[in-house]
């Protein structure tokens, strides 16, 4: 343990001294500073909110889909605007844009804080998630702006490693806090850190981009319409009906929208997303990447605390305990994708080899019951955790490292914002999953009359099932058979579409023979 910390202050003393200047001048360490704690906040809004949804259920009230929206209208939000707040940081100032946007992160979070109402939290959420797409992108420009050469790519490890470390660790983090106080101190502890940020930038500099290019109002529009179309369709799925007019609808208006999106993007001359670069396959695979990286690890971790809390009856404390095993190995995993990359093995069989551990973590957790031991969940956590941060460390770079120089920020806030969709997406899938599931084993089961089983699979499914097991002692077991099973069929899932992402990359990245 010595040892390996004197490793680590040795490296962090050189990083250091790799963030000066001729002259000794400590600004680029300041300007590194500030970027790390205003981008901590946005993995933040990723994986700790989910740990607090029981809570906010419970508190509040609320249906399953107000509860869902705490969480993807962050991750919407977030999504629709990443490239939009980029151009305009762009034109119109980064320190202005990073300003504004913790601005309205801090002023969504102190509401959420006095929130009398789940619908209220789903609102600020929203705004929250169009704060973090302002900071994320103006101060990855600020940081670009800062540094140069080596030193550039350094300032870029160290940011992501604290990405890293927000995603890890703040579901145990935000766990802890909100048992040991409340859900509400978890959003004040988030409202410190962005004011903290905010009051550092006094200290940044203004910088600009004069040629950035005019932002794509009608493309922005149309790829902001249809990502929402598309959530609320699946979220108003299993209330209404799949084959409902208004599911229909939803889903039609989605489909269409898009593909008027794609269309319009082909024609124009300042695209939102320049849709040539999906001709290389390298970036049309990472892209696909994303659908399993967010279903198998961002879908798993918004399950799990609803899981614990709800049918394994544990706190939000022990719940985040139980979720490090899934995040703390991401911390760790890309280090050994990165060097296994450096040292000539094939991105495809890293990618596929990563994807097929996220596949037999799920698997895993098929052997999951209410009552199994820890080692049955801690170990396929812990090797899904592995193979999500063995992604982590090569997926970015593969994202632009083919695609030429002009275009690299293009790709990059292309891969990003597809991430963010597809986290999104995920996000409510898998809790629509669930809910249907679930509702389809009750409906079987031999329960009282009185029990609705709509509520009774919404209830579950948020982990709110206080009042629903003390209404109907006398069936919760077959409350949790029905919850246990919904969750079996969702890895099961997860562990098909792992299978499916394997055979894609092995097949999309296949060396092409020489003609």
């Amino acid at each position: 343990m010595c040892n390996r910390l004197d490793t680590i202050v040795s490296s962090t003393e050189s990083l250091a001294r790799g963030f000066t200047v001729g002259g000794g001048s400590r600004r680029p360490a300041l300007v590194l500073a500030i970027a790390a704690v205003a981008v901590l906040i946005v993995p933040m809004g990723v994986s700790g909110t989910p740990v607090l949804l029981p809570r906010i259920g419970a508190d509040l009230g609320g249906s399953l889909a107000q509860l869902q929206w705490v969480v993807n209208a962050y991750n919407v939000a977030a999504a629709s605007c990443m490239l939009a707040t980029g151009v305009l940081a762009d034109r119109y100032g980064r320190r202005r844009a990073f300003r504004v946007g913790a601005g309205l992160y801090v002023v969504s979070l102190v509401v959420t804080i006095a929130a009398p109402a789940t619908v209220v939290i789903d609102v600020c959420r929203g705004l929250a998630g169009i704060g973090a797409a302002a900071i994320v992108t103006s101060m990855t420009a600020i940081v670009a702006d800062e540094f140069t050469g080596p030193a550039r790519a350094r300032a870029f490890a160290l940011v992501g490693v604290v990405i890293g470390a927000g995603l890890a660790l703040d579901p145990t983090i935000s766990g802890a806090i909100a048992q040991l106080f409340d859900w509400r101190t978890v959003f004040g502890v988030h409202a410190v850190i962005v004011g903290v940020a905010l009051l550092g930038s006094l200290l940044l500099r203004e910088s600009r981009n004069p040629s950035s290019v005019r932002f794509d109002v009608p493309g922005a529009a149309m790829f902001t319409t249809g990502l929402l179309l598309l959530t609320i369709g699946t979220i108003e799925g299993p209330r209404a009906g799949w084959l409902s007019p208004l599911t229909i609808v939803l889903f039609t208006g989605a489909m269409a929208t898009l593909a008027l999106f794609v269309g319009y993007e082909q024609r124009t001359a300042n695209p939102m997303f320049d849709l040539r670069l999906f001709a290389d396959r390298q970036f049309l695979t990472v892209n696909l990447v994303n659908i399993e990286f967010a279903f198998g690890f961002i879908g798993l971790l918004l399950l799990l605390p609803a899981f614990l809390s709800g049918v394994g009856g544990l706190g939000d404390g022990e719940t985040g305990v139980r979720i490090l095993f899934l995040t703390a190995p991401i911390l760790l995993a890309p280090l050994l994708s990165g060097r296994l990359l450096a040292a000539g093995v094939e991105l495809r069989f890293i990618l596929a080899g990563s994807l097929a551990v996220i596949g037999l973590g799920a698997f895993g957790l098929t052997f999951l019951d209410a009552d199994r031991t820890l080692w049955v969940l801690a170990l396929p956590l812990i090797v899904t955790g592995l193979g999500v941060g063995s992604l982590n460390g090569v997926m970015d770079g593969a994202a632009v490292s083919t695609v030429p120089n002009q275009s690299s920020g293009m790709a990059a806030g292309m891969f990003n914002t597809n991430r963010l969709a597809a986290e999104a997406s995920a996000s409510v899938l898998v809790v629509t999953l669930i809910a249907s599931f679930t509702r389809a084993q009750l409906e079987r089961a031999p329960l009282p009359p009185e029990v609705d089983t709509a509520t009774a699979s919404d209830k579950l499914a948020s982990g709110d099932v206080g009042q629903l097991f003390t209404d109907f002692p006398d069936a919760v077991p077959g409350f949790i058979d029905a919850n246990v099973s919904a969750f079996h069929q969702v890895m099961w899932i997860s562990t098909a579409l792992a299978a499916f992402s394997v055979t894609a990359v092995l097949v999309l990245l296949r060396p092409r023979r020489p003609s």
